[in-house]
């Protein structure tokens, strides 16, 4: 009676864990995660050195702390990509609950590191950036706030999660991290459309999202200075983006040759931010479509999966991690050849940092947890049969 109702799928109950998840799981998505860390990692042996060594640190230190924060963040990813559907959500949402705290004492027991944003949580021999773990954690958390509210009686989850997702903006914005706000909001969007919410509101909640953009302008100064700085007609070559820019232009379609580029030279977030303008540089236009590629495999592989699904819980909570992961690769990349204002916004397994890679680890295991393929799911098979009555 199960098969009838909600369709056929070899899946056998009493399998071992791990042969049942690799029948299930998205293959290409896992291998595309994968080969972007390698990029990543070849990146790193040619944008970190000089950072290294004008730090007065081993000339592989950051490659060596990529290559550990990356192991365990793809260990994460795997680890979590087993767990069930329910069992995410569960641990999305203490997760949230913990991460908003330290958002909310951010302000009072962070750093900034000189940069003018207070994001970071530092131990001495390590820093945190409560942001990066936040995302995969809200997008769940507003997902089953969203799903709970389509049940008959159910709770107004789609307006406690617009009230969390405007808190949230809120603290990020204090720091302040008008990029990452951005995105949190841009996700919350893209998850309401998906929902069922009507078009008028949606553009009413994107001008409104327009004017606070211009209050902060007028508010912030370091706001104001990277919207200025995007809008100038001519970029400042001696700024970082005037090197990125210029790199990106050297590189052209094969790059100038391993080793022989001169921007992470003169970047000092060339192995971070701007990681695509040394992949530009040294291996020209080649890599850098070939990086797109492996972003556009995780996205169009993941969409195509969710459209097949019927829990409206899973379909919110997996466009929402595809739509932060697409996105947050887009700005990255958009801002290195001025398309968008700096954002200050690393590019998912390719860029260096701990906290970036392994929340995205957890991002993209939680994203295989739910593009699984599952005996429930496949929305067409409902479809397919109404038609056949």
């Amino acid at each position: 009676m199960t098969e009838m109702v909600h369709g056929g799928v070899r899946v056998l109950g009493g399998d071992p864990v791990i042969p049942r998840w690799w029948r299930t799981i998205d293959r290409w998505t896992m291998t595309a995660v994968f080969a972007l860390f390698g990029v990543g990692l070849l990146l790193a042996l040619a944008a970190s050195v000089p950072l290294a060594e004008r730090n007065g640190l081993a000339s592989f230190y950051y490659v060596e702390r990529q290559l550990a924060f990356g192991g365990a963040a793809l260990a994460v990813m795997v680890l979590t990509s087993m767990l069930s559907p329910d069992v995410v959500r569960r641990l999305a949402v203490l997760a949230f609950a913990a991460v908003f705290v330290s958002l909310v004492l951010l302000p009072f027991l962070g750093t900034d590191f000189g940069k003018g944003a207070t994001r970071w949580y530092s131990f001495g021999f390590a820093s945190v950036q409560p942001s990066e773990f936040l995302k995969p954690a809200f997008v769940v958390l507003c997902a089953w706030l969203m799903a709970a509210a389509q049940e008959i009686n159910g709770p107004p989850g789609r307006l406690f999660s617009f009230v969390v997702a405007v808190i949230v903006a809120g603290l990020l914005a204090i720091q302040p991290d008008f990029g990452q706000a951005a995105l949190i909001l841009f996700a919350w969007g893209v998850m309401y459309f998906v929902a069922g919410a009507p078009m008028l509101l949606l553009i009413g909640l994107g001008g409104a999202a327009a004017g606070v953009g211009a209050l902060a302008y007028g508010a912030s100064e370091h706001f104001a200075r990277r919207i200025d700085g995007f809008l100038a007609p001519e970029v400042d070559p001696r700024t970082q983006l005037g090197f990125a820019t210029n790199a990106i232009q050297e590189g052209g379609f094969f790059g100038v040759g391993v080793g022989e580029g001169q921007v992470k030279w003169s970047l000092p977030d060339a192995h971070t931010d701007f990681i695509i303008a040394v992949a530009a540089e040294e291996y020209g236009l080649v890599l850098v479509l070939f990086i797109i590629g492996l972003f556009a495999t995780v996205v169009l592989r993941s969409l195509a999966r969710l459209m097949r699904e019927r829990d409206p819980f899973i379909r919110l909570a997996g466009t929402g991690l595809v739509c932060v992961f697409g996105v947050q690769a887009v700005i990255n990349m958009g801002v290195a050849v001025r398309l968008l204002p700096a954002k200050g916004m690393t590019l998912p397994f390719v860029s260096y940092g701990g906290s970036s890679l392994i929340a995205g680890g957890i991002l993209v295991g939680m994203l295989l947890a739910f593009t699984r393929t599952r005996p429930q799911g496949r929305i067409a098979d409902v479809f397919g049969r109404g038609r056949g009555r």
